[in-house]
């Protein structure tokens, strides 16, 4: 089992070709160094693929997910990275609006 305490969008694409050395690369580039037990989430600029590469505290896993319809919802250009809740991550690879995610799970109303 992979344990992740943390869980981070880097909000500027990234190409989907990238093997886990780039995608190691860019962690450490985007957010300075690749922590133990933390995850980090990229997107295509489409934004309708991901990927996700998680640090174990002993080596780095790389996963990929892919819509076939629509987009996954995306932060908006400006912030560099954003940090977000497991619930948060569930909703956001499923294409859910995971920013209106609130306590237990609810999707608040706008």
């Amino acid at each position: 089992m992979i344990h992740v305490e943390r869980v981070w969008l880097a909000v500027q694409p990234m190409d989907m070709r990238a093997g886990p050395d780039t995608a190691l690369a860019r962690v450490v580039k985007d957010f300075g160094a690749a922590h133990p037990h933390h995850a980090y989430v990229f997107a295509n600029r489409r934004a309708n693929r991901l990927k996700i590469l998680v640090h174990d505290g002993l080596g780095v896993w790389l996963a990929a997910r892919r819509l076939n319809q629509g987009r996954f919802v995306w932060p908006r250009a400006g912030q560099v990275h954003v940090e977000v809740t497991d619930t948060q991550l569930q909703a956001l690879v499923i294409g859910l609006p995971w920013q209106r995610i609130g306590n237990g799970g609810i999707i608040d109303v706008i």
